[in-house]
């Protein structure tokens, strides 16, 4: 930047207030480049447009379904801490381990309250319906024998 827009030199029989004027319009014309570069840079980096729908939403994969990898992440979020060993006298069943949670998937219990079948009570209590992916993978896990691993 030319030092004559920053400082004041008498010799030169410059107005303070022209050479402020100066300095003020440098700043302001940097400050619009500035905005002007990351206007463009916003602009031209690609969006969601560019991501197809298996990018944003994965399949769901039902292909092995086991307690470990599947089921307790889907109880953990959702049934615990109510339906705990712990909590086994107040609620009736137990999720926490692949035993306990394999009884209710026997006895039909547990996928028709994840479906909100109108013969039992709709399951999470008070909360939202599973997602489609969450019961067809209860149901994938079911349908081989409930493994553990």
């Amino acid at each position: 930047m030319n030092s004559a827009f920053l400082t004041f030199d008498k010799s030169k029989n410059q107005n303070p207030a022209k050479t402020t004027i100066m300095h003020f319009r440098s700043r302001i014309i940097l400050l619009i480049s500035v905005m002007l570069f990351f206007s463009f840079l916003l602009i031209s980096q690609p969006g969601c447009k560019n991501y197809n729908e298996v990018d944003l939403y994965p399949p769901c994969d039902t292909t092995n379904a086991t307690y470990s990898d599947d089921i307790l992440p889907i109880v953990s979020g959702n049934c615990l801490p109510c339906h705990i060993t712990a909590n086994y006298a107040s609620s009736g069943i137990a999720l926490d381990n692949v035993d306990s949670a394999r009884i209710p998937a026997r006895n039909g219990l547990l996928l028709k309250a994840v479906t909100h079948d109108p013969s039992v009570p709709p399951m999470p209590k008070g909360g939202s319906k599973l997602s489609d992916c969450d019961i067809a993978r209860i149901q994938r896990w079911i349908n081989l024998g409930e493994p553990a691993k």
